[in-house]
């Protein structure tokens, strides 16, 4: 498996509302901790530690622009 970096979440921007709504009201700690849970819970559907790695790098890169 590799990882799919083309746009593919149905609904993306409702997706993204969603996801802005889950910080809401919340601390920075909580914020963090509910990211760090929503990772884990995603890193484990993939299962793929090639992917998961390939991604993390990905994430480092484009985070240099």
């Amino acid at each position: 498996m590799t990882l799919n970096t083309t746009p593919n979440i149905a609904g993306a921007d409702d997706f993204y509302a969603e996801l802005l709504a889950l910080h809401e009201g919340r601390s920075k700690a909580e914020s963090d901790a509910i990211n760090a849970r929503l990772i884990l819970l995603l890193a484990n559907h993939i299962g793929d530690r090639l992917v998961l790695s390939d991604a993390m790098q990905k994430a480092v890169s484009a985070g240099r622009g």
